[in-house]
């Protein structure tokens, strides 16, 4: 399906950032594609630098991520479209911080973070509801993945 958003191209810097280089508009489940996406650049990132550049990218994902969703969504006029997907990256980088290099730990920390991310417990769904626009869009992933993480701490640690 050809992109089709009105007030902003699909090579626009911000479409291209918030849509995640395109994997937010892949068809069915935005969100989990964009969760998948950001999984091997979490993986590379912790094997090239550790933990810390991984935290340093989910700071550097969540500013630029606030900023391009901002501008995405002053552009085409649509409140919180379902491609922009940068959310979930910075997100699921967030509850990778906990995982160890393993595809197990990296799984569960997948699937924790959409489960979050789709049940949206307090204060999620409150961040979800309440704070519009950019800081909205971001905010509202990383409370998910503060839960996911949290979980993925407890599931490391129960497995060890």
């Amino acid at each position: 399906m050809p992109y089709r958003r009105p007030g902003i191209s699909a090579l626009h810097p911000a479409t291209l950032v918030s849509t995640w280089f395109g994997a937010g508009l892949l068809p069915k489940g935005p969100g989990t594609w964009g969760s998948a996406a950001a999984l091997p650049f979490a993986w590379g990132l912790t094997a090239v630098g550790g933990r810390g550049l991984l935290l340093a990218a989910v700071l550097a994902c969540f500013v630029i991520g606030w900023w391009s969703s901002s501008l995405y969504v002053r552009l085409t006029g649509a409140e919180d479209p379902g491609e922009v997907v940068i959310d979930e990256v910075a997100g699921q980088w967030l509850v990778l911080l906990a995982a160890p290099l393993d595809p197990l730990s990296y799984l569960a920390g997948f699937a924790l973070f959409r489960a979050f991310d789709i049940w949206k417990p307090w204060p999620v769904d409150w961040a979800d509801r309440r704070i519009g626009g950019g800081l909205g869009i971001m905010l509202d992933d990383i409370l998910a993945g503060l839960y996911g993480m949290g979980l993925l701490i407890l599931f490391n640690h129960v497995r060890s």
